[in-house]
Formats: C-alpha cells, sequence, structure tokens
C-alpha cells in the first residue's frame, strides 16, 4: 500500500543556538532564508519544517532537518538506524528470524476481497428485485449491463480503478474496525523507517477518501509521501547508488513488515512490492541479484521494526489524530533512546 499530521503539546524547553538555514530554490516556490532565533524549541523548529512543506518547499525543508541531524537536542534519529550488514541471506537465516517469506511477499487484501464480493452479490440480487418489481424487459436489462460496464472500463481507463479503491475503501473503513486498523499501522510502518533511514516524510492519507479530498483526484490512493527528489535526481541520470536503493527497498517494505509483525500476515501492500520489483527489473538486476536485495531489506526493515516497536505505536496513535509531519518526528525523538536507533 506505500500523504497531513500534529503536535503534542508538550513543551520542550530546550534552547538552540541560532539556525540560519539557506534555502534551495524549487520548481513550486522558495525560501531566502529560515532563521530560528535563540529560545526555539526542537517543536517550533518542527514547526517551521511543516511550514515549508505547505508551501511545497521541500528542499528547504529537507534543509532545515538536515542542519539538526545528529546535533544534541536536535535530530538525533534522522538516518540514524543501525541496520544489518549487507550480504546474501539465506532462507533459513530468514526463518531463524522468525520471518516466512512467502507469507511476508503474498499479501491478499481479504477484507475488500470480501466486501467486493458481497457488493456485486447485492448489485445481482437488486437488479433481479428491481426486475420483479418494475418489470424491466430483456432489452432494457441489457442497456442497463451494457452501461454498467461501461462505467466499469471507464473508471479502469481513466482513473486506474480508483473509483472502484474508493467504494470498497470508503466502506472497509466504516464497517471493519480492524481494516482500519491496519491501515494507520502500515503507514505508521512506512513512515517510521523512512525518517530512520533519512528519508523526510511530507505528508500522509489514511484512506481513498481523505486523499480525494485533498489531490483532487481519483487516481491518488491513500499512501505516505516523501521528500523525494533525491532519489528522483538519481533516476534521471540512469544510475542509482547503493545507499539510495537500500533506502527504497526498506520503504517499499516497510508497510508490509508492519502488518506481518502484528498479525503475522499482511493484505496491503501488493502494489508496494511490485513497485520495488520493477525497480529492480528496471536496473537490470538479475533473479538472484533481486532475491538478495530483497531479502537483506526484508530481514533489515523487520529488525528496525521490532526494535522500535514503541515509536511505531505512537506514531499510528499521532497519524490515527490527524498529526502533523513535524509532530509526528518529535514523537519519534521522544519514543527513541538516543543509544537504541
Amino acid at each position: 500500500m506505500g500523504l497531513v499530521i500534529c503536535y503534542s503539546g508538550v513543551p520542550l524547553h530546550v534552547r538552540l543556538r541560532v539556525l540560519t538555514v539557506r534555502a534551495v530554490n524549487s520548481s513550486e516556490s522558495s525560501l531566502d532564508s529560515v532563521i530560528l532565533k535563540s529560545g526555539g524549541s526542537r517543536l517550533q523548529v518542527l514547526q517551521q519544517v511543516d511550514e515549508l512543506l505547505r508551501k511545497g518547499n521541500e528542499r528547504g525543508a529537507l534543509s532545515l532537518v538536515k542542519d539538526l541531524q545528529g546535533k544534541p537536542r536536535g535530530l538525533q534519529c534522522f538516518g540514524a538506524a543501525r541496520q544489518v550488514p549487507q550480504r546474501f541471506y539465506n532462507l533459513d537465516e530468514l526463518k531463524l528470524n522468525g520471518i516466512n517469506t512467502a507469507a511476508f511477499l503474498s499479501p491478499a487484501d481479504i477484507t475488500l476481497g470480501s466486501i467486493e464480493r458481497n457488493l456485486q452479490l447485492v448489485a445481482v440480487l437488486g437488479g433481479f428485485a428491481a426486475w420483479l418489481a418494475f418489470g424491466f424487459s430483456q432489452l432494457q436489462i441489457l442497456y442497463l449491463s451494457l452501461g454498467l460496464l461501461f462505467l466499469w472500463t471507464l473508471d479502469l481507463a481513466s482513473f486506474d480503478g480508483g473509483v472502484r479503491n474508493l467504494v470498497l475503501d470508503t466502506i472497509g473503513h466504516n464497517l471493519s474496525q480492524k481494516y482500519h486498523n491496519r491501515v494507520i499501522q502500515h503507514e505508521a510502518g512506512h513512515f517510521l523507517i523512512a525518517y530512520l533511514l533519512g528519508i523526510l516524510p511530507k505528508g500522509y492519507t489514511l484512506s481513498s477518501l481523505e486523499a480525494l479530498m485533498k489531490e483532487g483526484s481519483f487516481n491518488v490512493q491513500a499512501g505516505t509521501s516523501f521528500v523525494d527528489f533525491e532519489f528522483l535526481d538519481e533516476i534521471a541520470t540512469g544510475k542509482i547508488s547503493a545507499k539510495m536503493l537500500n533506502r527504497f527497498s526498506c520503504i517499499a517494505l516497510a508497510g508490509v513488515a508492519t502488518e506481518y509483525l502484528l498479525f503475522g500476515y499482511s493484505e496491503g501492500g501488493l502494489a508496494d512490492i511490485d513497485k520495488l520489483d520493477k525497480l529492480l527489473k528496471s536496473l537490470g538486476f538479475t533473479q538472484k541479484k533481486a532475491d538478495s536485495q530483497v531479502r537483506w531489506a526484508v530481514l533489515n526493515t523487520i529488525l528496525i521494526l521490532r526494535r522500535h516497536e514503541r515509536a511505531r505505536s505512537q506514531l499510528a496513535e499521532a497519524m490515527s489524530s490527524g498529526k502533523s509531519v513535524g509532530c509526528c518526528i518529535d514523537i519519534i525523538e521522544r519514543s527513541i533512546d538516543d543509544a537504541d536507533v
């Protein structure tokens, strides 16, 4: 399933020295400079980050975050996650760490699948009832069926199934608390792993309806978005560094990994896995090399999430309340001990 976020309200009486950050001009907006006067707290700095993200100045926001990275009482966790050595891991090694790759990499959305089948059944029964009640002719039923087929095809062609997804997702959130909670935990996993690996989240949505209201498009699904211009710059050159590929791989699998840890299986995230698979193929990876990359990413992501279960849980609670990106970052920083990143 690889997007809007809160402030805890707990004041951090932490003095920071004067920070002057020269923001880089972006295509959307620019900022000459951001000056944080002495006496500003970390939370106030993160509010500046939120403001930059709202204005579309992703480069400025990332520059501000990097200026605080690793500084005392700054952002100790950004890009500071301890990771496992990168090498080829066989399936037995993953099993020793409690990971069943067959269950992990084959998500199937049972909840939405069940809802869709029930809707189809209701539609058939409703059509039959309408035929009996209103005496529709066979020709009228044919026209109605063709009309529905046309709308379904139009949705697939124009919105990539966005209307269908909107209907199913909205029903799922309203009828299934488990589905609602699963989506929140899934996106919290993406957010947390990205931040700990040094990729700044810029927003999130937890439902297709919320995504539609924010983006105004049926093509946009619920999910977490990131400040990814560095990744796109590397894509444009045709060369992706190992560090960037590792980040992308772990972030892509983070939602699936979170569901796996919480429920023993995952329902969402098939699109995330497909994106990773397509990226590896576009880079010319052999099957063996791709397997090695995926297995390392699975193990690395699972171990990070296990180590920071408390942070993920608190982050999910904040995201369910619609907290801002800056507040979510502050929650991560306060939930993780500096020595245990």
